[in-house]
């Protein structure tokens, strides 16, 4: 899976934007949060997905088989919905980045926003089409609750891998090479950073490798399909990206 040259190359483009040595002030890091904020929020939509693919989450409870699956899917959710927080107790990722977003004064508006109307009941298509949120991260969710929603357990298991867990600590790792000196006022968001890229390497990564191979279950056709999605995948996170640098070049 995902042993061809499409999907290295657009994997190398990502890994090579511009946009990392382009967070060069805290400006520059606010408008970035801004946006990759949403990331952090829809990646739980996807791992949710997992989870009740492999799992039972509903009541009455029943036998799913194949507690591996399960037992992959529960670490990864664990880490990521009640990890460590700084200085003791335990936080869900999403909230440890939005309290780095409040730390250095990024605008929390657009996904403050998108999370009220969740709650009064808006779907999340809806939700989206606030003109607070940026088009590139209309289209970037869009694509990702699209997946989540109707893609085959191996097409989010792929998403889920090669879009995020296993893409995330080379991306991270160039985020934070080049915003170093920027990070001097932003400790929580550089605990994120230097919790992702180690979970995700070490632990996570492997982990989704191994569920999306099982979900594959060696048949030809899903493992061409769980390739295609990878590629979308990170094509959406690239136009992510883009939209973020020309809001730099906006600024």
């Amino acid at each position: 899976m995902t042993a061809n040259a499409e999907f290295d190359a657009v994997r190398a483009k990502l890994v090579d934007h511009p946009l990392y040595a382009q967070i060069t002030t805290e400006d520059r890091l606010r408008i970035f949060m801004k946006h990759h904020v949403f990331a952090v929020w829809d990646f739980f939509t996807l791992l949710k997905r997992l989870q009740t693919e492999v799992t039972t989450v509903t009541l009455p409870w029943q036998p799913r088989g194949h507690a591996e699956h399960g037992r992959f899917i529960m670490e990864i959710v664990l880490a990521e919905e009640t990890d460590e927080d700084i200085g003791g107790g335990y936080i869900s990722h999403f909230e440890l980045y939005r309290r780095a977003m409040a730390e250095i004064g990024a605008d929390t508006e657009p996904i403050d926003a998108f999370l009220a109307a969740l709650d009064s009941g808006v779907g999340p298509m809806t939700a989206l089409k606030d003109e607070r949120i940026p088009s590139s991260v209309r289209e970037f969710v869009g694509h990702t609750l699209d997946v989540a929603l109707n893609g085959a357990p191996h097409e989010v298991a792929s998403s889920f891998c090669h879009g995020r867990e296993n893409l995330l600590p080379d991306v991270f790792s160039e985020v934070r090479a080049n915003v170093d000196d920027v990070l001097a006022n932003a400790p929580v968001f550089r605990h994120y950073l230097d919790r992702h890229i180690a979970l995700d390497h070490d632990e996570h990564g492997p982990l989704a490798l191994r569920l999306l191979a099982a979900l594959c279950d060696g048949d030809p056709r899903r493992e061409a399909e769980a390739d295609a999605v990878s590629v979308e995948a990170i094509k959406a996170r690239t136009g992510l990206w883009d939209g973020v640098l020309a809001e730099f070049d906006a600024a």
